[in-house]
């Protein structure tokens, strides 16, 4: 076994002291958690009498299962937006691609503050103005919002996985007179399905994640957890806010560790998923 120099080690001690600074928040959030005292700073004794609030309290209930709600709404259509949009890349490729791309990389590049600005009005003119009503409807304003993003990334994830794959299947199906639905559901689907679970599992904790365009674009009765969080701040946070906290962190890192499961299982090594869940 080698030794390691001065200069290795170093930077190894230093690297633990970067994801220590950087993950000590997190720590103190769950440690902070099992604290049964009114405050989350004033430490009282341990226990778990605040994950209890999740069922107990009517306010962090509905702000959770709003977030549960908009999160899986906005995944499952940002899958499928973004799943026909990586395939029409990658297969349909043409002279209007360079600036589809161009549009998904405005998409996710321009700041949240300047999505939520813009989307707040154009809601407002579709619901009030126009009469449409569903753009009235608090759930749908959310899942509209937090699917932009979303959809832009399943599109490059999908669109990175079919392009490294060979189309001599699809093209000895269509040598086989099979219709273009037939091809699709039976050949390509299957082949990029890691790709599509993967996109979709990310759009939900995209979702789950998302404040500052939900903060514009809500409306009364249908407050997600990030915005409910975000106001219980002006009062001062208590212990539940903390434990619901742990219990949305754990299932976010749950999906995390489900798309890098479903990507391996696939067969990709571990440079490819890191470079798929890039987009890359």
């Amino acid at each position: 076994m080698r030794r390691l120099g001065l200069m290795e080690l170093s930077m190894r001690a230093w690297a633990v002291l970067v994801f220590l600074f950087l993950f000590a928040p997190i720590l103190v959030i769950l440690i902070y958690s099992f604290n049964e005292g009114r405050l989350l700073v004033s430490w009282d004794h341990f226990g778990f009498g605040s994950f209890a609030a999740i069922v107990t309290k009517p306010a962090i209930r509905d702000a959770v299962v709003v977030s549960l709600q908009t999160g899986i709404i906005s995944a499952v259509l940002a899958t499928v937006l973004g799943t026909m949009a990586g395939v029409a890349l990658a297969r349909r490729a043409g002279r209007w691609v360079p600036w589809f791309l161009g549009l998904l990389v405005l998409v996710t590049v321009t700041p949240e503050i300047v999505d939520a600005v813009a989307l707040l009005p154009w809601l407002v003119f579709l619901g009030q103005d126009l009469g449409l009503g569903i753009f009235d409807n608090g759930i749908a304003r959310l899942v509209v919002g937090h699917s932009l993003f979303s959809t832009a990334v399943v599109t490059y994830i999908v669109r990175s996985r079919l392009i490294g794959l060979d189309e001599s299947l699809e093209e000895a199906a269509a040598d086989l007179y099979a219709p273009p639905l037939r091809r699709f559901t039976q050949i390509t689907l299957p082949l990029v399905m890691p790709a599509v679970l993967a996109g979709g599992l990310l759009a939900f904790t995209l979702s789950l994640d998302n404040t500052i365009v939900a903060a514009f674009i809500q409306v009364s009765g249908s407050t997600p957890w990030p915005v409910y969080v975000l106001s219980a701040v002006r009062t001062g946070l208590r212990p539940e806010i903390a434990a619901v906290s742990t219990i949305m962190l754990v299932l976010t890192l749950g999906a995390i560790a489900l798309v890098a499961v479903v990507l391996r299982r696939s067969g990709d090594s571990a440079t490819d998923i890191a470079k798929t869940m890039g987009g890359a």
